[in-house]
């Protein structure tokens, strides 16, 4: 993980549910509070909303956003319809991203577009976020979900792209990736460790973010008592970050708050990253290129994994201070943002 960005959640928001207050979960997650809050907040107008309810979601969330957005204080990536082999779900989704932009692009960080396929769809994924940002003025980027077979074959080809354009972001989507391999639910999903080290890898190389896919069993039940399935999820996102993964995807906020601390460092890991960056400085002014600290050998290539983590928190304490200063001890987090 070389972009610190903050995404530690991915949280996806239908926009339009059938019922009265259709901008229910959309209203939530705009004004989810703490822990709760997620960084990047997706309202959905793809799969999380029904049919019926497309031309009812995009009107709630150009409704919404000029009241809630100002307060709001992760980002808003809207998920759009697209769909690499459907030309008219692709039109959709060019509609959708000229709306947004000229309504409420000076409320978005950029759009969520799925289903892409090989890198040419991308690119026209590219194209049409182009476009509707020169209508409009508003400076708006790109993050696509990476949920088919030709988007998996082009992986690296479509993260190099994303180097030198508004693609800011790689995202899984398993569930149909799954589903177009012609897999079947047999009792338990794929772990898909291949595919999340070389999006990890891909991403980082590209200067891009990786973000898990979907976690959707929030519930289990047990001698007829319905739980929430947290420690599952927590083992999900845990298998997440050790990949390096910068965020996961989030359906609910106990979700998101979970995700929100496991993706942050902990005190202990923070204390020894700032500790051995502060003693390996003292070695190099001393002249020294490497220094033995605890019978670990550090040097300027084992000191970026330190780093790494120092850099997390300190996009942590830019984005959310409460939360840092939650989880460290005051003179911690000074040493934390002030070692160099």
């Amino acid at each position: 993980m070389t972009n610190t960005r903050l995404c530690r959640t991915f949280q996806t928001a239908p926009a339009g549910v059938p019922r009265d207050d259709s901008a229910k979960y959309l209203l939530s997650g705009l004004t989810a509070e703490g822990w709760q809050a997620p960084d990047w907040l997706v309202p959905d107008l793809e799969d999380g909303t029904a049919p019926d309810c497309k031309a009812e979601a995009l009107e709630n969330v150009c409704d919404l956003l000029p009241e809630y957005a100002p307060d709001f204080a992760g980002e808003i990536w809207p998920r759009v319809e697209w769909g690499y082999g459907d030309e008219a779900t692709r039109e959709r989704g060019r509609d959708q991203i000229a709306t947004l932009a000229e309504s409420v692009g000076d409320h978005l960080d950029g759009v969520v577009v799925p289903k892409v396929g090989r890198l040419d769809d991308v690119r026209a994924a590219e194209t049409a976020v182009e476009a509707a940002v020169q209508e409009s003025g508003h400076d708006i980027e790109l993050a696509i979900i990476v949920e088919t077979a030709r988007a998996r074959s082009d992986l690296r080809e479509i993260a190099q792209f994303g180097a030198d354009s508004r693609l800011s972001a790689l995202v899984f989507g398993p569930v149909d990736y799954a589903a177009e391999l012609g897999g079947r639910d047999v009792g338990g999903s794929p772990a898909w460790p291949g595919l999340y080290e070389a999006m990890s890898n891909e991403a980082s190389a590209n200067d891009l973010l990786a973000i898990g896919g979907p976690f959707d069993k929030l519930y289990r039940e047990r001698a007829g008592v319905t739980f929430y399935n947290g420690e599952a999820y927590a083992e999900y996102v845990e298998r997440e970050a050790r990949v390096g993964l910068d965020g996961s995807w989030s359906l609910h906020p106990n979700q998101t708050e979970q995700a929100n601390r496991i993706h942050l460092p902990t005190d202990e890991e923070l204390r020894e990253a700032v500790r051995k960056i502060e003693t390996f400085n003292e070695a190099k002014d001393e002249g020294t290129g490497a220094v033995s600290i605890d019978g670990q050998m550090v040097d300027e290539a084992t000191l970026k994994n330190f780093e790494n983590t120092v850099e997390t928190v300190r996009a942590v304490h830019d984005a959310r201070e409460t939360q840092a200063r939650e989880c460290y001890d005051a003179d911690l987090l000074d040493r934390a943002l002030s070692v160099v």
